[in-house]
Parts: C-alpha cells; structure tokens; sequence
C-alpha cells in the first residue's frame, strides 16, 4: 500500500484510529496550521499534505506496535526532537492511554506543544522542554525520532533509555539504507529498514 494523497491517507489513518481520535487529529491539524503562520513548524509546500506528510506519515509507525500495548498504560513512548510534534502527539491522539514524552528543546516549539496537547486533552503526553541530554533515564518502551539526529549520534543519545525491550522506530527519509549501511556490523544486526507507506524511496529505520 502507498498513501499518495489526502484522502488515502484519511482513510489509512481511519482504520487505526477511533472516532474521538479523530477528533483530536482534526483539531492537530487546524493548530498546527494555524500556528505555522507565526513560527516554521512544517515547509509551507506540505501544509496542502497534512495528513499524507505529517499525520499518517506519524501513524504509520503504529503498524510495528500490538494493539494491546498501544492501549496499555505500562508502555512509556518516548519522541526525541520531537519539534512540531510529529510523530509523538500523533501517537498521543491515537493511543491516549499511552504515556508519550515529547523532548525539545527549541522555547517557541516547547510552548506550541503543551498548547497543542492541552487543546487536544492528552492527558499522559508529557512535554519535557531541555536537551536530551539533561533528562534524567528511565526505561523506554519505544523510542521515536524524525529528523533529530543522525544515526550514531541519535542511538548514543539515547543508549541510556533503552532496554532489551525498547523498540526503536526512526522515520529517516531517503537516507534510512545509508545511514544503516554506515553504522559498524554489530548496530547493523540489531536494525532493518522497512518502506515508508507515504513516499516510496522513503525509508523506516526499526530496531529487530
């Protein structure tokens, strides 16, 4: 399956989500539009593609996710560089009984954010606005990034909130097969990379 526009993406989004999550999603949509107007959360070129750019292209990580633990409310997800919140407060309105923590940094996105989830009544995404690097560990059950950091440096970052359990699911375009070429033969087997449903010579980086 290919998502190839707004309404294949809808309809992607539709079968994962329930109604209300929907809602929230609409609502997602409007903000961040909205605000994009005043701070550079998305290219301006993609505001026509919300759903297919930025919803179902967030969504899509759900197919590497039971059902079960996306309704739990043990599983923390964690979302490094998360800027306008994509994938995390997707995942968030979507899966509202999971704790989502969304990491940045950057003051203005860090106020869009907990405006955003505060507005869409995610009531377990949690916005920690420092560094990576000055939160303290715990243990994550996923961890996501999309354009954070470059491979060896986004898996050293975040070495200290993985476990053997931890699934890693990182959206990184065109560059997933090179970036995982290049890392060293023992990162090699613990990854694979599985194609984007919203662009076809985009690829998933995901933890084995």
């Amino acid at each position: 399956m290919t998502i190839q526009d707004e309404p294949s993406a809808r309809r992607f989004v539709e079968e994962m989500a329930d109604s209300e999550a929907l809602k929230r999603l609409d609502l997602l949509a409007s903000l961040l539009l909205d605000e994009n107007s005043r701070q550079n959360l998305i290219s301006k070129p993609s505001e026509e593609h919300v759903w297919q750019r930025h919803i179902a292209d967030s969504a899509q990580l759900l197919k590497f996710v039971p059902r079960e633990t996306c309704d739990s409310g043990d599983a923390v997800w964690l979302d490094l560089g998360t800027g306008a919140g994509f994938p995390g407060l997707v995942i968030a309105a979507i899966c509202p009984q999971m704790s989502v923590i969304l990491v940045e940094s950057r003051r203005r996105r860090v106020e869009w954010l907990e405006r955003a989830k505060s507005e869409m009544g995610l009531s377990k995404c949690e916005v920690d606005g420092r560094r990576l690097e000055m939160v303290d560990p715990f243990p994550a059950r996923f961890i996501s990034a999309r354009a954070f950091a470059p491979l060896p440096k986004l898996l050293k970052l975040s070495a200290p909130f993985s476990t053997a359990a931890t699934t890693y699911l990182l959206p990184k375009g065109r560059s997933a097969a090179q970036e995982l070429q290049n890392q060293p033969a023992k990162s090699r087997k613990l990854f694979h990379v599985e194609q984007s449903l919203t662009d076809p010579e985009a690829g998933i980086i995901v933890s084995n």
